[in-house]
C-alpha cells in the first residue's frame, strides 16, 4: 500500500515548462512501477508516461512528441514529470499512479493500483 501526493501544477503560457512531482509515503515505493495520467474536463483519462521501479525502462504516449520526460528518485520517494513546450491542449488534471506490475501493464490497462489526488495544469494561448 502506498499514498501519493502530486504537486507542481499551475498556470503557464503556451511554450512554457512545468515540473510535476509525486511524493509517496510508505515503505514499498521502490517496488512499484510509476505512471502519469491526465484528464481534461468532459474527457476520459489519458495515459501520459510510465517508468519501471528501477528507472531503467520508460514509455511515453505519442502526443508528448519528445516534450515530456519521466524520472524517479527512489531515495526521495518521488517521481517527476518534466513538461516542456506546453500547448493549450495539455490543459488537464495530472495524476500519478503506482502499480505492482510493469509499465506495459499500466499502458494496456490505462490505470494503476494506487492514485494521487491530482494537480491542475492550465496552459493559456
Amino acid at each position: 500500500q502506498v499514498q501519493l501526493v502530486e504537486s507542481g501544477g499551475g498556470l503557464v503560457q503556451a511554450g512554457g515548462s512545468l515540473r510535476l512531482s509525486c511524493a509517496a509515503s510508505g515503505r514499498t515505493f521502490s517496488s512499484y512501477a510509476m505512471g502519469w495520467f491526465r484528464q481534461a474536463p468532459g474527457k476520459e483519462r489519458e495515459f501520459v508516461a510510465a517508468i519501471s521501479w528501477s528507472g531503467g525502462s520508460t514509455y511515453y504516449a505519442d502526443f508528448v512528441k519528445g516534450r515530456f520526460t519521466i524520472s524517479r528518485d527512489n531515495a526521495k520517494n518521488t517521481v517527476y514529470l518534466q513538461m516542456n513546450s506546453l500547448k493549450p491542449e495539455d490543459t488537464a488534471v495530472y495524476y500519478c499512479a503506482a502499480d505492482k506490475g510493469t509499465i506495459a501493464t499500466m499502458y494496456i490497462r490505462n490505470s494503476g493500483d494506487y492514485w494521487g489526488q491530482g494537480t491542475q495544469v492550465t496552459v493559456s494561448s
